[in-house]
């Protein structure tokens, strides 16, 4: 535990690591600021120095996971060419799944003043499901340009199709239920043709 007075480096990240941890273990239930200073081995009032709250707590946490899904969706054009389109997609879409996401989205939905926050911050421009869905969108016209998808396949459809059911599956799982995985690579792997 870091002694009071002393500053800790990348708190933003360590507070949201162990709510992630705290999440995929326990269950969105078990999440509360002291579970998290605790989880994060640091002051009790350390989360409550940098966010208003819980729910502010909560909010940045799922925009924070949303904008490094979204980057790396966006770094789906550079793979044009390269792997399979599948894998390609599988990567990035399955990357919702990590770090306790279908938990963490129930833990927002649960939680009104967050899902508030959050769907505020993704109508002033914060990355979410449509910048995710944007990319994938594009990497597809990349990957049928160069031939890897067939002319048929309509790339928009294909993203709406795939990130619409990996919210789907996010907001439907919980933690202890089915592994969400094994269908979305069945859907990608279907969609593309692969």
């Amino acid at each position: 535990m870091s002694p009071r007075g002393v500053a800790t480096p990348d708190v933003r990240e360590r507070l949201f690591a162990a709510a992630e941890r705290i999440v995929e273990r326990d269950g969105p239930g078990a999440l509360t600021s002291r579970s998290i200073t605790t989880e994060a081995g640091c002051a009790k009032g350390l989360l409550h120095a940098h966010f208003a709250g819980l729910d502010e707590f909560v909010a940045e946490l799922c925009i924070d996971r949303f904008a490094l899904t979204a980057a790396k969706a966006r770094s789906l054009a550079g793979l044009a060419g390269q792997g399979t389109v599948a894998g390609n997609l599988d990567a990035v879409v399955l990357a919702l799944f990590d770090r306790g996401g279908p938990a963490l989205s129930g833990l927002a939905m649960a939680r009104p003043a967050a899902a508030l926050r959050v769907r505020g911050a993704m109508e002033n421009g914060a990355a979410g499901f449509a910048a995710i869905q944007e990319a994938v969108a594009d990497y597809l016209k990349a990957e049928r340009e160069l031939g890897r998808v067939a002319d048929g396949v309509d790339p928009d459809t294909v993203a709406l199709a795939v990130v619409g059911t990996a919210h789907h599956l996010l907001m439907t799982s919980w933690p202890g239920s089915p592994d969400p995985r094994p269908a979305m690579n069945r859907l990608v792997t279907t969609l593309v043709g692969a």
